[in-house]
């Protein structure tokens, strides 16, 4: 799906929440296949397909230790979901103890109930405190208000013209119809579902011992979302961020940008040789923390001038166009265009448009609001 098309469905399914656009995770890149990575022994990263209503699915981290199995954010479709189990079960006859949801976002969440099914009554579902609280409160909504995607994007389609006016070109209206043609199978996926929030919070730190293999389970602050957390092997430098990193365009729809950038210097204190993304490919060596590295300084970039001009044209929401103005005429935000986004037009109006609403969270974050 091309980025302006996908920005259109994060709008449809904000509208369908009643959310800020923080509300979502994605990957930045579209995933036509199902592949998995090895990282060490005992230690296997999958990345999913998109759905068939193209709604992208975050990375799961499978753990492996001499007793039992820890695996890390359940995807987004059941189907997705029971695939991994199957595969876990050829990598290992040891049980999934304990599931991690890295934050509440669906694409990350949707997958708790079937592997509940699995390996309950002694699955742990581990989560940060708040993304518990929004786990219970978000996703019963949902399933209820999911049917109304597909009427949304018929609307969008009939009149030819996306939520911001912009006429459809044909790819686009080929893309709208692929994505209507993919809720029903998706809806009916989730008919099966018993959703299953996190039964084992922290606040902090949580470390987890699966035999011979010590997992940390920690939060560095707000970033994504109120309650992020991130798993950490110390023996092997592995480090799996959750959407604190989404590669290869960061998504940046809103969160708390000033808290971001603390979060994200606290993330480089890792002393990481793997770096999981929460969405896109892992990165080796010293690419995780360089990419951190260049995240935290685009961030920072932005949230400094915001606050600056916020300061100079005031914090009321009419002055957003204005400050959001002169920030773009900033030529900084061309050289961070082309770091992220290199020559590829799809990546460069994604940017565009992750940076349009990073600048109205961080006005809004200024503000008080």
């Amino acid at each position: 799906m091309s980025k302006k098309v996908f920005q259109q469905v994060i709008e449809v399914i904000i509208l369908l929440v009643g959310l800020n656009t923080a509300a979502l995770g994605a990957d930045s890149g579209k995933t036509t296949e199902r592949t998995v990575t090895k990282l060490v022994e005992g230690v296997y990263v999958i990345r999913h397909k998109d759905a068939p209503d193209t709604f992208p699915q975050g990375n799961t981290t499978v753990i492996i230790g001499e007793r039992e199995v820890l695996v890390v954010d359940s995807c987004y479709l059941p189907s997705s979901a029971k695939e991994d189990i199957a595969q876990i079960r050829q990598w290992t006859n040891k049980p999934v103890r304990y599931l991690v949801n890295t934050h509440w976002h669906f694409d990350h969440t949707m997958g708790n109930g079937t592997y509940w099914e699995a390996f309950a009554p002694m699955l742990t579902i581990i989560a940060h405190a708040e993304t518990a609280k929004q786990s219970k409160g978000y996703n019963p909504g949902w399933f209820e208000r999911f049917p109304r995607r597909a009427d949304i994007f018929r609307r969008i389609l009939e009149n030819g013209k996306d939520n911001n006016g912009k006429v459809l070109t044909d790819g686009e209206k080929k893309e709208y119809a692929d994505a209507i043609a993919g809720i029903e199978p998706v809806q009916a996926e989730f008919k099966t579902i018993t959703d299953r929030a996190p039964n084992l919070t922290f606040s902090d730190e949580l470390s987890v011992d699966l035999g011979n293999r010590e997992v940390q389970i920690r939060y560095l602050g707000r970033g994504n979302t109120a309650g992020d957390a991130i798993v950490y092997l110390p023996q092997e430098k592995i480090l799996i961020t959750g959407d604190l990193l989404v590669s290869p365009v960061p998504y940046l729809f809103g969160g708390y940008p000033a808290d971001f950038v603390k979060t994200l210097e606290r993330l480089a204190w890792f002393d990481a040789q793997i770096t999981v993304p929460g969405h896109g490919n892992v990165f080796r060596g010293d690419a995780g923390k360089a990419y951190i590295t260049q995240v935290h300084d685009f961030l920072k970039t932005v949230v400094t001038q915001v606050s600056s001009e916020t300061f100079r044209l005031g914090s009321g929401t009419r002055n957003l166009e204005a400050v959001r103005e002169a920030v773009n005429k900033n030529p900084e935000i061309n050289v961070w265009r082309r770091k992220f986004a290199s020559d590829v037009k799809d990546e460069q109006d994604f940017f565009d448009t992750t940076l349009a609403a990073l600048i109205a969270a961080s006005h809004a974050e200024i503000a008080g609001r």
